[in-house]
């Protein structure tokens, strides 16, 4: 393995392994959050092309958010029973295969099983659950910036992609607009296939930040992934601080990825606006959710986490709310895009670090895989939601409204968690 001569190497140089797991980590991330978000700029090639409405196209889309989201706790477990290296690794096989055979599609049912089914669950692996497990493992000391980091990456790539692809598909197709995600995926799949390792102590290392170096957990005796996913969700479900971090983190779905990630270029093309241009003013969103969440993890080791979620969820909803009134100019978005992406994915550290700190280092990314489905729920709902109303109402306005409303309802539930004393989840 590649990572036994590198992790003496870089320790020469006063460099631990776990920045390499990061930069490894955060490249995946973004590469895989780039086939995720690609439907937000083939949305209305695929209308054109086919025939389907919005609403047929949204729920092909719907559920591939609901898998993304329902496969994150499971996902944590088969981390820990069979590795993280060769889980990675068989998710961006999937999602390669996936967009390989979505080139290929001519029926409504394709859409469903490619990106429907294919991508879905294998982005679900390589979310934030991954950036979770990498985090507490590797991390004692800076996992708050480490966090901000890997989600920056998440978001970002969903983003950054886009004006390439907008501009492939404008010129040679939607299929070639493909491309680019796809080749990123096949070379992070050579990369954790060579320099991945499953916990620092596989390499004789402590956690950053500790001085003790831990033996990696027993995969045998972390049981099945099904039970272990289910038994962590029935003892945390019994805690008031889950369920708020449930309902906020639905929000949080529902105010990003499933709303403005799939229905804001179309929403400014509704409005005038060209493909290219509109997809350039979601990746100027990226740029700037880049600085606000790798900020929010600095923060997040610094400052009360519950605090920090109000403003974030509160200036959320404001931005949301302020959308109709941009008059969906380029100056106007450009306002919109700097203060709702300073915002996109700044929820996410906070949130990571009052579930480690109520439910322990070790069952986090159990836990939070459970809270990252309500996620995928909310951005289900607002996927598929946003286009009813487009072809109901011909706007898709009032489900960019609500989203705004329950960002500002968030804000206010987030301080029903009164700094929770530390629940033991016990080992199955």
């Amino acid at each position: 393995m590649l990572a036994t001569i590198l992790a003496p190497a870089l320790a020469r140089r006063g460099i631990h392994y776990g920045w390499a797991m990061v930069a490894l980590t955060f490249l995946t991330m973004l590469s895989t959050s780039a086939a995720m978000g690609m439907p937000g700029v083939l949305l209305v090639p695929l209308r054109t092309e086919f025939g389907w409405d919005a609403s047929s196209i949204s729920g092909a889309l719907a559920l591939r958010l609901l898998l993304f989201g329902l496969v994150g706790p499971f996902a944590a477990a088969l981390m820990l029973r069979y590795g993280l290296r060769r889980t990675v690794g068989a998710a961006l096989a999937m999602i390669f295969a996936g967009l390989a055979l979505a080139t290929r599609m001519d029926a409504l049912w394709h859409l469903w099983l490619t990106w429907g089914v294919l991508v879905g669950l294998a982005t679900g692996i390589t979310a934030m659950v991954l950036a979770a497990t990498v985090a507490n493992r590797w991390f004692v000391a800076r996992r708050g910036l480490v966090l901000g980091l890997l989600t920056a990456s998440s978001a970002t790539g969903q983003l950054i992609f886009l004006p390439a692809a907008a501009w492939l598909s404008d010129h040679y197709g939607w299929r070639m607009a493909l491309a680019p995600a796809a080749l990123a995926c096949l070379v992070c799949l050579a990369l954790v296939l060579l320099l991945a390792r499953d916990h620092p102590g596989e390499l004789g290392l402590p956690a950053y930040g500790e001085t003790r170096v831990t033996a990696p957990p027993d995969r045998n005796a972390a049981g099945g992934a099904v039970r272990l996913s289910l038994s962590t969700l029935a003892q945390a479900s019994g805690t008031r601080v889950f369920w708020v971090l449930f309902f906020t983190f639905f929000v949080c779905g529902l105010s990003t990825n499933g709303i403005v990630q799939h229905h804001f270029i179309p929403l400014c093309l509704d409005f005038g606006m060209p493909n290219v241009e509109a997809a350039g003013v979601l990746a100027m969103m990226g740029a700037f959710d880049f600085v606000g969440t790798i900020l929010s993890g600095w923060l997040s080791d610094r400052y009360d986490n519950r605090w920090l979620l109000f403003w974030y969820y509160g200036l959320r909803g404001i931005s949301l709310l302020f959308l109709p009134y941009s008059t969906f100019s380029l100056y106007g978005l450009s306002v919109f895009a700097v203060f709702y992406g300073l915002d996109w994915v700044a929820t996410v550290p906070p949130t990571i670090k009052l579930t480690a700190s109520t439910f322990g280092r070790e069952r986090a990314p159990l836990v939070f895989g459970w809270i990252f489905t309500a996620h995928q729920l909310g951005a289900a709902t607002a996927a598929l939601g946003a286009g009813v109303s487009r072809d109901a109402l011909a706007s898709y306005l009032p489900a960019f409204i609500a989203a705004g409303v329950a960002c500002l309802l968030a804000a206010l539930a987030i301080m029903a968690v009164r700094r929770p004393a530390p629940v033991a989840v016990a080992r199955t």
